[in-house]
């Protein structure tokens, strides 16, 4: 197996791209996973240490999360290996130099990811004409302006807590990530009667058992600040946050937070995962041998890209919207109650339910024709 692919089996990867243009300091990958349900849609990820291997990762989470929601759309995903605080100008033109190495590969649509808005899509937009996520100006639904994934996990939450016989209001939530998808779900679930007592951003933590004003926590964020500059709760070290007691911990930031050498500390009922493979394989075992439920990624934050895909559609925002509500309240219901009767995790119940509309797609298509 080449060592930047973490895997490679019946479902791809059908490609994978190295873009390298060092007069421009650009360094990229793509990883197109699998284009049996039509063409990939897969958000490019911003950041200085972002590899291949987690590209390939991302990329087949994206393939069962656009499976998994029923669209006509295969998986990928490409990382840009560059600091996305760059100044702008300098930003704009290793994006569009990216944009423009992909010019033929007319397969991969590209959406915003971590260290990508839509001002970056509508570059994209501008050079190859395939980006989703775009600015209003441009006909587009701007995913993290309305919180698109923020409000899929919040219905994904709302639906797990009810079959673990619990009820959201009241309900206490930590958010690790308090970016487009964090702050937008502690937003949506804070609305419905959620009391959220813990944030984390890349700065450090916060907690308040009694509840944090979300209005004031916003308003920081708006002004450029850290969360932990919140004056009213106990600045934690990040770290402490998976041991802060509540009903529902959320993570919606970076891979891999919870692992092996923390999840025992894990004190919540219930993972609600925001961001892409936020938990371990191992993580994940360990977590259901306790207990304790996790919403699989590609199935709570699929609310970005079912609503990219309605965007693409002409839809509406708030058709894409009602879309994004029906489809996840019903395939977490689906892969929860799977998970019961067949006594497995929900992750494999997720991907099982996944993989067969793969591969009933996959027989009506001629491999590497699409």
């Amino acid at each position: 197996m080449h060592p930047d692919l973490p895997f490679a089996d019946d479902l791809g990867p059908a490609r994978v791209i190295h873009v390298h243009q060092p007069a421009l300091g650009l360094t990229a990958s793509v990883v197109i996973d699998n284009l049996a349900c039509g063409p990939a849609i897969g958000g490019l990820r911003m950041a200085s240490d972002v590899t291949t291997a987690e590209c390939a990762r991302l990329a087949r989470a994206m393939t069962l999360k656009n499976a998994a929601a029923g669209l006509p759309h295969g998986g990928a995903k490409s990382v840009l290996r560059a600091d996305p605080r760059l100044p702008v100008a300098d930003k704009e033109r290793l994006i569009r130099a990216f944009a423009g190495a992909l010019r033929h590969e007319h397969g991969y649509i590209v959406g915003p990811d971590m260290g990508t808005d839509e001002t970056c899509m509508a570059w994209i937009h501008d050079e190859i004409g395939r980006a989703i996520g775009l600015p209003r100006v441009l006909g587009g639904i701007p995913l993290d302006e309305i919180g698109a994934t923020g409000w899929g996990v919040c219905h994904a939450t709302e639906v797990a807590l009810n079959r673990l016989g619990r009820s959201l209001e009241g309900a206490r939530v930590a958010v690790q990530g308090f970016g487009a998808v964090g702050r937008h779900a502690a937003r949506f679930l804070v609305a419905r009667g959620a009391r959220l007592v813990a944030v984390a951003d890349s700065a450090g933590a916060i907690h308040q058992p009694a509840g944090l004003d979300l209005d004031r926590l916003l308003a920081l964020k708006a002004s450029g600040a850290s969360v932990t500059g919140y004056p009213d709760a106990e600045r934690i070290d990040a770290e402490r946050l998976i041991g802060v007691d509540c009903e529902v911990w959320i993570p919606a930031a970076r891979p891999d937070v919870i692992h092996a050498d923390n999840v025992d500390r894990l004190r919540a009922a219930l993972v609600v995962q925001g961001a892409n493979i936020p938990v371990t394989a191992d993580a994940e075992r360990s977590l259901h041998a306790r207990g304790v439920w996790v919403v699989p990624d590609f199935i709570a934050n699929a609310g970005g890209v079912i609503c990219a895909a309605f965007e693409l559609r002409g839809a509406t925002e708030d058709a894409a919207l009602a879309a994004v509500e029906a489809r996840i309240r019903a395939n977490t219901a689906t892969v929860l109650e799977r998970a019961r009767a067949e006594g497995c995790p929900p992750r494999q119940a997720a991907e099982a339910l996944a993989r067969e509309r793969l591969h009933t797609a996959m027989q009506t298509r001629r491999w590497g024709i699409y």
